[in-house]
């Protein structure tokens, strides 16, 4: 009994520092964050971007993603979910990236997908996605998607938070301001091919 009431602190701290160290966004404290004066009618509460869905005039030849995060739909701030609407146009790909801060969760609604994921070994996971099909991407963890055929493909991601956030890996590592030498050095090659890498990412299609 003694060692019980000693180790208890104990027990409740590792418990409150495993709740933060899992914890997605915080919980508030009222149904919704609304936005300052007035109080929001229902129009607060609703998305229409994804309409351009339905309208074959924005059709594009490159990858594109509508979003649904709190920064283009306010309402979700606190609410711990966002979406995304995943267009692939034939031999287009969402290139390497992670969400720090929440899953993803792909829903495949048409065409087909090539999909990766590598864990924390180094190992890569990949599947052919069917309309239909739907698959995971652990928070945190390197990930990509590829349309290798000629139809387009259309999908959904849902995400455990309302700003999961995007780390691009080629946008990150060369679209910023890290040195040549040190890309260089970490890739095992030239200042050469690195400031090449750097102009094709500069490049707009």
């Amino acid at each position: 009994m003694f060692l019980l009431i000693k180790l208890l602190p104990l027990l409740l701290s590792s418990l409150t520092l495993l709740q933060l160290s899992t914890a997605g966004d915080p919980d508030i404290l009222t149904d919704f964050i609304s936005p300052p004066p007035n109080p929001p009618d229902a129009s607060f509460f609703t998305f229409t971007a994804f309409r351009s869905l339905l309208e074959g005039s924005n059709l594009t030849t490159t990858f594109t993603a509508i979003k649904a995060t709190m920064a283009e739909f306010p309402a979700l701030n606190g609410q711990s979910v966002s979406l995304a609407a995943l267009r692939f146009p034939s031999a287009t790909a969402n290139p390497p990236h992670t969400h720090p801060r929440a899953a993803e969760l792909l829903f495949l609604v048409s065409g087909a997908l090539e999909v990766g994921v590598v864990d924390t070994t180094n190992k890569l996971f990949t599947r052919t996605l069917r309309a239909g099909d739907m698959f995971v991407f652990p928070k945190g963890l390197v990930h990509f998607q590829y349309n290798a055929w000629e139809e387009a493909a259309l999908g959904f991601s849902a995400f455990g938070s309302a700003n999961a956030g995007l780390v691009s890996l080629p946008a990150t590592l060369f679209g910023t301001e890290i040195d040549d030498e040190v890309l260089a050095k970490g890739f095992k090659t030239d200042v050469d091919t690195v400031r090449g890498l750097k102009a094709g990412l500069a490049t707009k299609h």
